[in-house]
């Protein structure tokens, strides 16, 4: 049953051509050439940009984001699990949205390209980093493979441009399109993306990663956005009309 389903949907591309992106049909498509252009601009804001300072004999000044409840929260290397399961949870809903519900990726899609580029705007603009991490396994008195994970993610990871945090941004835009989905509106996927969106935010201080000022910037641009973007009502025009024409021929 899955497999015709996703055999049925995946037909609904089978005459794709690039030169009918513009189309009713296809034109969320280019949605997705967001990813590689906002991940070459975040690349050059954390290795370009300092790399281009110092050859002009200058360096970028990093205000540390602190608050004192960061000083309550121990390392803790199991977060590291939820940690890298951001990437799967971001990517897998990206997929299902795309193949099986449309008009939820395009929103999806559009709540990425709000707030992330309102945190790059932010990071250009009020340049911050964190200062708590541990410096090896030795401060923490132990030593396993989590930790060896979580010390692997220091090294290509650096320590700036935190606030917002956007693990909290993308782990809830996860949470938000499931929440709109027809296959994930029930109340406990709900509850079950919800907790998920947390523990991953969460994650983030247990593995020094961020400030809990981190979450609550992340925090506050969701709570703008989600209902901009998410509970927008918005009349159907006659190009959604015609995507659906299509799509209820497939």
């Amino acid at each position: 049953m899955l497999k015709k389903m996703l055999l049925k949907k995946l037909m609904y591309y089978k005459d794709f051509r690039l030169n009918r992106l513009n189309t009713p049909k296809y034109s969320h498509i280019k949605l997705l050439i967001f990813w590689p252009i906002f991940g070459m601009a975040f690349t050059f804001l954390e290795r370009g940009l300092p790399w281009l300072c110092k050859l002009f004999g200058t360096e970028i000044t990093y205000y540390p984001i602190y608050c004192p409840l960061d000083d309550q929260i121990q390392f803790n290397e199991l977060f590291v699990i939820p940690y890298y399961f951001w990437f799967a949870f971001i990517f897998l809903m990206l997929v299902y949205t795309f193949l099986f519900e449309i008009p939820v990726f395009r929103k999806f899609m559009w709540f990425f390209i709000f707030t992330y580029g309102i945190t790059g705007i932010i990071y250009i603009v009020f340049p911050n980093m964190q200062d708590f991490r541990p410096l090896s396994p030795e401060m923490l008195g132990r030593d396993n493979f989590l930790i060896d994970i979580a010390f692997w993610l220091y090294s290509y990871d650096t320590n700036t441009n935190v606030f917002p945090s956007m693990h909290v941004i993308g782990s809830f835009a996860v949470c938000f399109a499931a929440w709109h989905s027809e296959l994930f509106g029930k109340w406990y996927w709900r509850i079950i993306f919800f907790v998920t969106a947390a523990i991953i935010s969460v994650s983030t201080v247990f593995l020094r990663q961020h400030s809990v000022l981190d979450i609550v910037g992340g925090l506050i641009l969701c709570a703008i956005f989600y209902p901009l973007i998410f509970l927008r009502k918005k009349k159907e025009s006659t190009q959604t009309a015609q995507q659906d024409m299509v799509k209820n021929k497939i």
